[in-house]
Parts: structure tokens; C-alpha cells; sequence
């Protein structure tokens, strides 16, 4: 059983479709049953995969063509014209035979991860790494518009609230985006914008003006405050990690300011990742309580406060909030306030749940389940919302958008507990992508294989799967196979996945990415 099926949403178009007036499922399912449909949401692969070919990268250049064309560009750069036009057949020929390649060889779409550099402003440098991707037989490019709290903009005309990537002297005029963009369709590359989506980086978080944004817990801490924290979270690669309260109308505002200024580069579609909450390790992992929730920053709690759609729900509600339980007390007290009012309600509960002739004693139980699954079902519609308002844009531009996340991500755990991202993903938008990040680590592919399939069985018919493989070509590593034998097992789905990408170019190139990132020459 997935997260998506305890709590039924649709989109923000009806915030409330997410608390449907049926029975919560803990009351027809006993503990051992949830385990049990959990574990029955995998769908295990054969003990053997069956034999589909070598699996080796294709439409990939020939070393002969690949030094020919970087000799070329080298000229060009240098001001050789001969060289030049040159240079520009080549790349126009190259792109037709990469689409006509890929047209003809499984899989048709092939990705990569693209982050840039300011250093990548230096001549030449975005179509050095532009013709590399195209020589190792990609054909889509996810470049990376805003992550650690910058935005891939101008300095000089950057409307946002978080400052730009390029931030040198003498290139506050730069807009490699805008640059990068065409570059890439030349060499008949889809470029596509990638950008973090609820977590807005360390920056955003060091603002006065920007503090009631952040999503909060029961302490008032945010998620970088606790991230800090030895022991309790996870500091690798995350302490610069801060989310927002997705129902923050500021947050809201601030993120529309950058995918306004993205789509006016006109990119070929927009991933959003983060997509979710922030995840903690051990314990942490698990959230199991309503203090454990990030719905304490002020917008999230008032919003949650106004599901109530009696006083005595309305109360309850925060009653539970701020102690993390009710007792039969708190039931007999808001009886006594709201005397006229038969019993508590809140959006998705049913008139009728709970008889009136009954104890508060005995009906305690009851409410306590529904009010965790409320504040649970609030949390996740805060993301559902932030997402759809984004994709909603994304798609008025006639082009695609797509959700990245973690095919665990939207897990029960226990009979109480959720996997604390609450990344409710099955309950994405069907018009979106999908893009599931497989990245399981078992030492063979068949674990990575698992995930893909269960986001296969899933998803609606018409939704596009474009599972995300890390590793590298040619080498495994002790815990990740190569590239070739995750995507020799991602066969096996083919025609239902026709997409892949790979994450990322910095992986498959960290001497490359190293020169890029410092200015480095080669």
C-alpha cells in the first residue's frame, strides 16, 4: 500500500478532493494487512533476467570524428573562418545523424544532468561540452537552473530573490542559459531546465524578510537548523539544505519569479525536483507522530486550522497540533464550549464517525487516528499544490513538464508511520513525467529494477517514465553496476520505457567537470 492510497488527492484545483469522506484505512486494515500490501507494492524480478544483448551505449561518435570536430572548434575559437563554417556543418550534420540514430535504436531518448559554471562563459567552453554530450549518443540535456539557492540568471537582470550562479565581475551580463539553450538544438540536443523545487538553499534561510517562507517543525526549527544538528540528520551534501512551507504565499511568489524568468529562455521542458520534504536518517527517517511534520511554519498551521469545518473540529485540531495528542478531556472540554454542535468535523471527515451517545473515552481512539491522518494528508497536499501551480505554469508554454523523485519515497511504514519526505509521487499530475530516481544500491541491477517497475505499475497508461540511472560507462563500482548492465536489465520494459537518463555529466567526466568548475585549462 503506497502513501497515494491512504490519502486520495486529486490537484489544488480542489484542495479539498485530498480529504475524501471515506473510511481512513486504518479502521479496515489491521496492522499486519498495511505491512503486508506495503511489502506487496514490490513487485520482485525474476531470479534470472532474461538475455536482451550487450546493452552498449549507442549512437555513440567514432574517435576518428570526435577529434576531427574538437579540431575544428579549437580553430574556429582561434578566428580561423575556414574553420568556422566548417565547424557549423559538422555540428548541424552530427545532430541530424544523432536523430536519425536515436529514431532507430532503443532507447529513443537519451538524457543527461548538465550543471554549468561560470567558467563555462569562457569561449568555446558550452560547445566543447555540448559536442562531448552529443559524441556519447545523447540527445536531451536537463540543465540545472536552480539549486543551492542561485538561479542560473544574469546578475543584471535577475528578478528573483536568490542571487545569480555567474557572480564574477564582468559577468553580470552573462545569460548562459539563454546561451546554452540554442547551442544545444543546433546539435540537435532537447534541452530541458532542471530546477530544485521546495528546497530553496542556505541563502534564502539567512534572510529576515524570507523567515516566516521556511517550513518549520513543533520546535520552530527548520530543516537547515536540524540538519546542523550532529546525529540527527544527514550533513552530507545537505547542510545547505532549507524548504519551504509549500503553502507559504511568499515561497509561492518567490518560486513563480523564477519559472517565470526560466520560460522566458524558452527551454524545451522543466523538471522540478525536491519535490517533497526534507528526509532524515535512522529515526528521523520515519515520521510517526504530528510533531515530526513540517507543518508548523505559520501559513502551513492556518491553513491546516481552517480544514476544521465546525468549531469544536477547528479546536481539536489545534489542540492536537500543539500537544501532539488529545485525550478524552479535550474531547469533554470542546463539547462543553460548542454545546450546539453535534460533533467535530474537518475536511474528509465523515458526519456520523463517531456516535455522540458514545464516551469521550471511547471515542478518543477514533479521532486521534482521524486528526494524525488530517495533518498527515495536509502535509502532503502542501506539496501536491506547490507542484501542480508550477507544472500548471510550465504547461501554458505548450511544453512538458516533469516531477523527479525517489520511488521509495512515498512508502507507509508500520501501521503509523510514512517515509518522512512524503513524497506522495503516484499522486503526480498524469499530464507530468515521470521521472524516478533509481538509483537503489545492491551491487546488480535488479533492485534498481524493482523500483522502475513499481513506479510501472503505478502509473496511468498514458504517463511518460523516464527512469534516472546512476553510475558510469564502462566500470562498476562495490556497491553500483556500470551503465551498460543497468540499462541491458531497463530493456526489459522497453516499449513502455522508451526514455532514460543518466545522472550525471559530472559523474561520467569529474576530470572535465573539475577544469570546468575552477577554470582549469585541458
Amino acid at each position: 500500500m503506497r502513501l497515494g492510497q491512504h490519502l486520495k488527492s486529486a490537484t489544488n484545483r480542489n484542495t479539498q478532493s485530498v480529504f475524501s469522506h471515506q473510511t481512513p484505512p486504518w479502521r479496515r486494515v489491521s496492522g499486519m494487512a498495511i505491512a503486508a500490501f506495503a511489502a506487496a507494492t514490490l513487485s520482485p524480478l525474476m531470479a534470472s533476467l532474461p538475455a536482451i544483448g550487450t546493452g552498449a551505449a549507442t549512437c555513440v561518435v567514432t574517435e576518428a570524428a570526435r577529434a576531427e570536430k574538437n579540431q575544428l572548434r579549437e580553430a574556429a575559437i582561434k578566428g580561423d573562418a575556414a574553420a568556422q563554417q566548417r565547424y557549423q556543418q559538422l555540428v548541424t550534420s552530427e545532430g541530424q545523424r544523432l536523430q536519425e540514430c536515436r529514431s532507430k535504436n532503443w532507447p529513443q531518448t537519451q538524457a543527461i544532468w548538465l550543471r554549468l559554471y561560470p567558467c563555462d562563459a569562457q569561449p568555446g567552453k558550452l560547445e566543447e561540452v555540448l559536442d562531448h554530450i552529443v559524441d556519447k549518443g545523447y540527445n536531451e540535456v536537463y540543465v540545472e537552473v536552480f539549486y543551492d539557492g542561485q538561479v542560473l540568471l544574469p546578475a543584471a537582470s535577475n528578478p528573483t530573490a536568490f542571487p545569480s550562479v555567474l557572480r564574477n565581475p564582468g559577468q553580470e551580463n552573462v545569460d548562459l542559459l539563454a546561451e546554452v539553450l540554442p547551442k544545444g538544438r543546433q546539435r540537435g540536443l532537447k534541452m530541458y531546465a532542471w530546477m530544485f523545487t521546495m528546497n530553496f538553499g542556505y541563502n534564502y534561510s539567512q534572510r529576515a524578510d524570507r523567515q516566516e517562507a521556511l517550513a518549520r517543525n513543533s520546535e520552530g526549527k527548520t530543516t537547515l537548523t536540524v540538519t546542523a544538528e550532529s546525529g540527527v540528520h544527514d550533513t552530507g551534501g545537505s547542510s545547505s539544505h532549507t524548504f519551504i512551507d509549500p503553502y507559504s504565499p511568499i515561497a509561492r511568489r518567490d518560486y513563480a519569479a523564477i519559472l517565470n524568468a526560466i520560460l522566458e529562455r524558452k527551454p524545451d521542458g522543466v523538471l522540478f525536483d525536491y519535490v517533497r520534504y526534507h528526509r532524515g536518517i535512522g529515526p528521523a527517517s520515519v515520521v510517526g507522530d504530528v510533531k515530526d511534520l513540517w507543518i508548523y511554519g505559520e501559513a502551513s498551521k492556518q491553513t491546516l486550522y481552517q480544514r476544521g469545518l465546525n468549531e469544536k473540529g477547528r479546536e481539536l485540531i489545534r489542540r492536537f497540533v500543539n500537544t501532539g495528542y488529545i485525550t478524552a478531556q479535550d474531547i469533554e472540554a470542546v463539547d462543553k464550549l460548542y454545546p450546539s454542535e453535534a460533533e467535530p468535523l474537518w475536511q474528509g471527515r465523515r458526519p456520523g464517525s463517531t456516535p455522540v451517545a458514545t464516551s469521550a473515552s471511547q471515542r478518543q481512539p477514533l479521532i486521534q487516528w482521524e486528526l494524525w491522518y488530517l495533518s498527515v494528508a495536509h502535509a502532503v497536499q502542501g506539496v501536491l499544490d506547490f507542484v501542480s501551480l508550477a507544472s500548471d505554469r510550465v504547461q501554458k508554454e505548450g511544453i512538458p513538464s516533469g516531477a523527479v523523485f525517489f520511488p521509495g519515497g512515498n512508502r507507509p511504514v508500520g501501521q503509523w508511520g510514512y517515509d518522512s519526505r512524503l513524497q506522495a509521487w503516484d499522486r503526480f499530475g498524469e499530464q507530468m513525467e515521470w521521472h524516478p530516481m533509481s538509483y537503489a544500491n545492491c551491487g546488480n541491477p535488479r533492485c534498481i529494477m524493482e523500483e522502475v517497475q513499481r513506479v510501472i505499475d503505478m502509473a496511468a497508461p498514458e504517463t511518460k517514465i523516464v527512469p534516472a540511472l546512476a553510475g558510469y560507462w564502462g566500470r562498476s563500482t562495490e556497491e553500483r553496476p556500470s551503465l551498460e548492465s543497468q540499462m541491458e536489465a531497463l530493456r526489459q520494459f522497453a516499449p513502455r520505457i522508451n526514455a532514460v537518463s543518466h545522472f550525471a555529466y559530472s559523474w561520467q567526466e569529474p576530470e572535465l567537470d573539475k577544469q570546468r568548475r575552477f577554470c582549469q585549462p585541458r
